[in-house]
């Protein structure tokens, strides 16, 4: 075995952090922790796996259960594309697979949401099957130790990588070896301060021993933000209204109050004129402003309050016994958490 599979090995049976979707060998509940674990860190994700492993036990459960309990059950997770995801690849298990989880990396990769990642994973950590896993960390480990400035985040670095994992992979444990290696770019060769000193591999680590680990992993775009500016509206005095988000994009079938998108900011004359049109009632007062950052986009929110009830838009009446019954964007949560007095 080469020196790098055994070296990583030995020092993840030391090491390693003990996570319940690690000591079992369920399809299941190894793809409902790569689902979570996509885009969130590990003391945030777990309470989430436990919470929807104890509501869906099985693939049946889950593929059976009300999309928008999905959606509120993932509240706060972000990234809610996922948790659509999530819901109809169980329905495409029990529909397609007679509920049996598929078992080679083909049939698996066919499930909705599912890519060559968590494909590669659901393989090798279910069914031992000798595909390399490759997370962020373990991209940083194998361009520093090859010391390789391939940029990560190209096709054509996801095919040298992958390459270097296929040649390094241990055939025997072709589970453990993933883990470890994700493992080690977690806790040991970190992306700021990488523990380069009591690293197992630091012998032969290329960067260590001719390069700079820091100015490794190499990445060739920068990402490219959007702005949008969204106007809230409230009246209070006839309760909470919400309308569902239909439209494809962030926050898909979710609820949030009456809203006016703009393409820029906009005087508040302006604003008023479009807010009649639409809506057919007067804005009255700002309530509320606030900056909502996501990863390719930055919101600007404002919250106002509306001089009458808004009746031209499909909306639904709840009030603050009632709202979480409804999938909310953490934006709007916030909201109601610090402004309720507003609901009486």
């Amino acid at each position: 075995m080469h020196h790098f599979a055994l070296s990583i090995r030995v020092w993840y049976r030391q090491n390693h952090r003990e996570l319940p979707w690690r000591s079992t060998k369920n399809p299941y509940k190894i793809w409902l922790s790569e689902v979570i674990m996509q885009q969130t860190r590990v003391d945030q994700g777990l309470s989430y796996y436990k919470k929807i492993l104890e509501r869906y036990p099985s693939v049946e459960f889950l593929a059976e259960a009300d999309e928008q309990e999905v959606l509120r059950l993932w509240q706060g997770l972000g990234y809610y594309s996922r948790a659509r995801n999530m819901h109809k690849a169980a329905q495409q298990v029990v529909d397609d697979f007679g509920g049996v989880f598929p078992d080679n990396y083909k049939d698996i990769k066919s499930l909705k949401g599912v890519g060559d990642y968590t494909a590669s994973a659901i393989a090798s950590f279910a069914y031992d099957l000798p595909y390399p896993v490759l997370d962020g960390n373990a991209f940083r480990v194998l361009s520093r130790y090859f010391n390789d400035p391939t940029p990560i985040d190209t096709g054509e670095g996801a095919k040298v990588f992958k390459a270097y994992a296929e040649d390094l992979i241990s055939k025997d444990d072709p589970a453990e070896f993933n883990q470890a290696i994700m493992e080690m770019g977690a806790m040991m060769c970190r992306p700021k301060n990488p523990d380069c000193e009591n690293c197992p591999l630091n012998g032969t680590c290329l960067s260590y021993n001719e390069g700079d680990p820091l100015s490794l992993p190499v990445k060739s775009k920068k990402v490219k933000v959007t702005k949008r500016y969204f106007h809230y509206l409230l009246h209070p005095e006839s309760g909470i209204a919400l309308e569902k988000r239909t439209k494809k994009g962030i926050w898909q079938n979710m609820y949030q109050f009456p809203m006016l998108e703009v393409e820029k900011k906009i005087a508040k004359s302006e604003l008023k004129k479009r807010v009649k049109e639409r809506f057919g009632v007067e804005l009255t007062k700002k309530v509320f402003a606030e900056k909502h950052i996501l990863t390719h986009q930055h919101i600007e929110a404002v919250f106002w309050r509306v001089g009458g009830e808004i009746t031209l838009v499909p909306n639904v009446k709840v009030d603050l016994t009632t709202i979480h019954d409804y999938p909310l964007p953490r934006l709007i949560d916030r909201f109601i958490e610090n402004n309720s007095e507003l609901f009486g």
